[in-house]
């Protein structure tokens, strides 16, 4: 799966990142909770969260993760969306909540894996 087969799944709309779309992604993360991505996610994942703060950026830049999708509608600020850019990371947005959205991925052939 790619970055634009997650984003048409979800109907999400790309804030930035539009060039790395053909990524490959091979899991994904849903949480809020950062400790919890940094614990649990793998390589080449997503992550999806409604958590809007500069350490999203910072924990997926540390973990290679591909593409950070903000659920619920949730809309990152400029410096977020700068601090993205600068690591050729995806962000996507999409209306959905965080169960919905994960278990639409999961329906789509995307697991996140075991522990």
């Amino acid at each position: 799966m790619t970055v634009k087969d997650v984003m048409d799944v979800l109907g999400a709309r790309v804030l930035t990142g539009e060039e790395y779309l053909d990524r490959e992604v091979r899991s994904a993360c849903g949480s809020d909770m950062m400790s919890d991505v940094l614990a649990f996610s793998k390589d080449h994942s997503i992550l999806l969260t409604g958590l809007c703060n500069p350490q999203v950026i910072r924990t997926a830049e540390m973990l290679d993760i591909v593409c950070v999708i903000f659920v619920r509608g949730k809309k990152p600020d400029e410096t977020i969306l700068e601090m993205a850019k600068e690591r050729n990371l995806v962000i996507l947005e999409t209306g959905h909540r965080m169960f919905s959205a994960c278990g639409m991925l999961y329906e789509a052939g995307l697991h996140g894996g075991a522990i």
